[in-house]
């Protein structure tokens, strides 16, 4: 049996369920959401691990259309903003258009009829108008191969598939020194017999301005939402600074990196440690941490920091380059997601058979980061370079939720086949934003997941966000090609107007 309707959601995260509760808004209700999951939530349900937080304040990590007064914390802790995105659900009946434990194996479109063909991996069927990706860039985890490790006869696991009887009382090794292990390793350190952390490359780690709110504050944000929008406008406009930095004139990064010296060097007195935990890339050209615990841990005597290259597995230990073999019981891989494989492993064709992996072979693009040349009423949230260095992701999906509402709202309304935009629009884009890439930080000499193998940046917004949503604030169907009735043209003569 085919499922049939207007637009499929592939997701419930935070990009689904707003795109979900924009859709009701506009009065569009013929729509369902795929998740392959059995709660909602995306990142924020599968990341329990120990410490696991937002780095981004929670006034800021939060729908505009839907303010929390009542957060616990400046940044928000994973239970909680769980808890709000299933608050979401329920608020806005969202839950009834969510189909869980449903993973999308591919979609095809049939150009004749202007629809996509939906298969789950269960065999599932669904036909739809419109598709929407709300998958994320950090949804699928990344285990390194290292020599052997199918030999070890410990727990061994990745940071989003915690397992917490692995650690408790045991010998750990953490593999990895990104975003998940400087909240992991603090969290567990006092639990465990040994820890010991495998870095490749040390992260730049500037203290966490992170406290709880009190009563009153949060009694204050309830009765005053002016106090509220102004609190959350004030952290908007100091993240979006950091733009300046990252993206425009990198020399103004120095302020950061300095805040960043301070930290270390009062944290960790002993030179050799400190030595060990000094990066040798430029600041900002990887993601920037936030920890105010993440040193003092190293410090404990049952912590250790390596920086010699792994070599191999055994069935009861790593042993580094210098020879040496550290016996653990269990090994974390706090490894990061394979963020730049974008859709995978979904199978995409579009219009002729197009293999959208095909297409993609010299790394990820899209006109906006939201649509596809070639894949018609085929729409991504979160899509290649729209990721941020520097402020609220929540605020590029607003944007481009918005963008796709109105996107849908004109094949609505004018019974259109499809709309898929030019090729020459998205090679002109996108050759705009690598150009500006090019001048950024990002482009330093370093390794990181804003990067493909071949080193093209596929992930980073390089630029305001603020530009970002003035760019999306209207489809500019001069871009697209247009059918309807069996025909095809280049743009729409009329387009309607949306209120902002």
């Amino acid at each position: 049996m085919i499922e049939r309707r207007r637009v499929l959601i592939v997701g419930a995260g935070f990009g689904g369920l707003g795109m979900a509760a924009s859709l009701r808004a506009a009065g569009i209700d013929d729509f369902t959401v795929l998740e392959k999951g059995d709660e909602v939530g995306g990142v924020w349900r599968d990341n329990v691990y120990p410490g696991a937080a937002c780095d981004i304040p929670s006034h800021l990590y939060s729908f505009s259309f839907e303010p929390k007064t009542d957060w616990s914390r400046a940044f928000a802790p994973q239970p909680e903003i769980l808890e709000y995105l299933k608050g979401v659900a329920a608020k806005y009946d969202l839950r009834r258009h969510v189909r869980f434990r449903t993973e999308v194996r591919s979609a095809e479109f049939d150009e004749r009829e202007g629809v996509w063909r939906v298969t789950a991996t269960s065999g599932q069927r669904f036909d739809a108008r419109i598709v929407v990706t709300a998958c994320g860039q950090l949804n699928r985890p990344l285990i390194p191969t290292l020599p052997g490790a199918e030999r070890f006869r410990g727990a061994a696991f990745h940071s989003a598939r915690w397992a917490e009887a692995g650690v408790e009382g045991k010998r750990v090794a953490i593999i990895g020194t990104g975003a998940s292990a400087i909240q992991i390793v603090p969290s567990i350190v006092g639990r465990v017999d040994r820890l010991h952390l495998f870095q490749r490359s040390a992260p730049y780690v500037i203290a966490k301005a992170d406290r709880t709110f009190s009563g009153w504050e949060q009694a204050l944000f309830d009765r005053i939402p002016a106090v509220m929008r102004l609190n959350r406008g004030g952290i908007y406009a100091a993240y979006e600074a950091r733009a300046l930095g990252l993206v425009f004139a990198p020399p103004l990064l120095a302020l950061l990196q300095a805040s960043f010296r301070r930290h270390l060097e009062a944290s960790v007195p002993d030179p050799g440690l400190r030595g060990k935990l000094l990066p040798d890339y430029p600041f900002g050209c990887k993601r920037v941490l936030l920890s105010s615990d993440y040193y003092p841990a190293l410090l404990r005597p049952n912590a250790e920091v390596v920086t010699d290259a792994i070599r191999e597995v055994t069935a009861h230990g790593i042993v580094t380059a210098d020879g040496r073999e550290r016996a653990v019981d269990t090994i974390v891989y706090a490894t990061g997601f394979k963020a730049s494989e974008f859709l995978a492993p979904m199978g995409i064709r579009g219009r002729g058979g197009r293999d959208l992996h095909a297409a993609w072979k010299d790394g990820a693009e899209a006109y906006l980061g939201v649509a596809i040349s070639g894949f018609p009423n085929l729409f991504m949230l979160y899509g290649p370079n729209t990721n941020l260095g520097h402020n609220s992701i929540i605020y590029m999906l607003e944007s481009q939720i918005r963008y796709v509402t109105r996107l849908v709202q004109e094949i609505e309304a004018r019974k259109l086949r499809f709309v898929d935009v030019a090729s020459k629009a998205q090679a002109a884009y996108n050759a705009d934003v690598q150009r500006r890439i090019d001048g950024s930080i990002w482009s330093g000499d370093c390794t990181s997941w804003y990067k493909t193998a071949s080193g093209k940046n596929t992930n980073n917004w390089p630029n305001f966000t603020f530009v970002y949503r003035r760019r999306t604030r209207e489809p500019d169907f001069a871009d697209y090609e247009i059918a309807a009735d069996g025909a095809a043209s280049s743009g729409a003569r009329e387009a309607p107007k949306y209120s902002s």
